[in-house]
């Protein structure tokens, strides 16, 4: 069973910093971006590689035979914030980042059927439903294959399957095609398409960077130092 304050809290947090990015202009930091002091103090503790090397053996069908190497997909049993609570993660994130949020009847508040997207990517209000499902999507922030190729290949699979399920660090929902663009790509290759939200998104990025003590590439740093000179 969730737990009403945690979910409430994470979803008010994200709601405040992508909300009204539609507000601001197009160069503006949406209103509640994190500030620049902060996100050049998260650039200022993470590592820095030269570039995303690529050990090789990344593999997240669980099918028989097959790597399974961040765990099965928004399992519970993952030691991630919201894990044990009954509810699977990819309703958690759901449950957490949407407003006017309902529910199935008879799941104790688990199975998310409705509600309303402030998509911290693009911006725009997306409604969701859970007969279409998959026109919204769960991102990985700091995705699963660049955390394998910049040192989870060397983590335990518990240590893993968390990083997969963190709903406050890691996990945001978006549209899918802006997921499918993002696809597996760092700062250097992918930013969000509002750039009002970027400030929001390079503090994220870094955030889930130093809580895991994963690296960002000499490349991704130059991306978000240039974001932080536009923060507030």
């Amino acid at each position: 069973m969730r737990t009403p304050n945690r979910a409430r809290s994470a979803g008010l947090l994200c709601a405040v910093a992508v909300a009204a990015a539609g507000c601001a202009g197009a160069d503006t930091p949406a209103p509640g971006s994190p500030s620049r002091d902060r996100v050049e103090q998260l650039l200022d503790s993470v590592r820095v590689v030269p570039a995303r090397a690529h050990p090789g053996g990344y593999d997240r069908d669980c099918s028989a035979g097959r790597g399974c190497v961040f765990g099965p997909s928004w399992t519970d049993d993952s030691d991630a914030p919201s894990g044990h609570d009954g509810c699977d993660t990819r309703n958690n994130v759901l449950a957490a980042q949407l407003t006017e949020v309902s529910f199935r009847p008879g799941t104790r508040d688990c199975v998310v059927v409705s509600g309303v997207l402030h998509d911290p990517y693009t911006g725009r209000p997306a409604t969701f439903a859970k007969a279409d499902a998959g026109d919204i999507q769960i991102d990985h922030v700091y995705p699963l294959a660049a955390a394998w190729d910049l040192g989870a290949s060397r983590w335990t699979v518990r240590r893993r399957v968390e990083f997969a399920n963190d709903v406050e660090t890691n996990l945001l929902a978006t549209d899918a095609a802006t997921n499918r663009a993002k696809g597996d790509s760092t700062p250097a290759g992918w930013l969000p398409p509002e750039r009002a939200n970027h400030c929001f998104y390079a503090a994220k990025y870094l955030t889930v960077a130093v809580r895991y003590d994963l690296p960002v590439t000499v490349a991704d740093k130059t991306a978000l130092d240039a974001i932080a000179r536009s923060c507030p």
